[in-house]
């Protein structure tokens, strides 16, 4: 059985518009929102904006509000980051803190530069340590600024829409709760993703 906090749907009809913006804000910057559907949620926002269900305002006024949300939570780890720096490196691991996702997400702004920070809003937790990582590296604030502003843009947007415009054709909406199942399976993936190579350490350590 799917948890609630891992089901878009779920949280969409309980929490509504405040809380798909407080989950982007948490996935975008908070160390301990890696875990949180992102880009499922956002897509299920559109597909259910294009229905009518739950969510009754303009396309328009989604978008913004969670582009806003997004570059917020980057905001805020961006900061922390800043604040925190080489000792986050250092920090030992917890259940909502592992090493390598800082590392991967070190890496991931090694390889790309500034760059990273719109390419990592479409990578799953590097979307949620990116930010983090820039500030530990005292990248100069107004880059990153751009480039949040960018990423936070095409990002909330672009899935938004994306769900919404699928959300339209007849055959989605026909079978919008068939496929609703499937985005939380793939939703899910990260985390079942995770918690295999976890696993497969915890037992090459033994």
């Amino acid at each position: 059985m799917t948890p609630s906090f891992l089901d878009p749907q779920h949280l969409i009809a309980v929490f509504g518009l405040a809380g798909i913006l407080a989950i982007v804000f948490a996935e975008s910057g908070l160390l301990i929102g890696f875990f949180l559907p992102g880009d499922s949620l956002l897509f299920t926002t559109g597909l259910l904006v294009a229905a009518g269900t739950y969510l009754h305002l303009p396309l328009w006024v989604v978008c913004a509000a969670i582009a806003a949300a997004a570059i917020a939570g980057d905001q805020a780890g961006y900061l922390f980051g800043r604040r925190v720096g080489p000792a986050l490196f250092r920090r030992p691991d917890a259940r909502l803190f592992r090493q390598q996702h800082l590392q991967r997400a070190q890496e991931f702004f090694t390889r790309h530069g500034g760059r990273s920070i719109v390419l990592a809003r479409f990578v799953p937790i590097v979307r949620t340590f990116a930010p983090i990582v820039a500030g530990a590296a005292a990248m100069p604030y107004r880059t990153f600024l751009v480039y949040n502003i960018i990423g936070g843009v095409l990002w909330g947007c672009g899935v938004t829409t994306a769900g919404y415009l699928l959300g339209q054709l007849p055959f989605v909406a026909a079978h919008i709760e068939v496929i609703l199942v499937g985005i939380v399976a793939l939703s899910l993936l990260p985390v079942a993703v995770e918690l295999l190579r976890a696993r497969r350490r915890a037992v090459a350590d033994q």
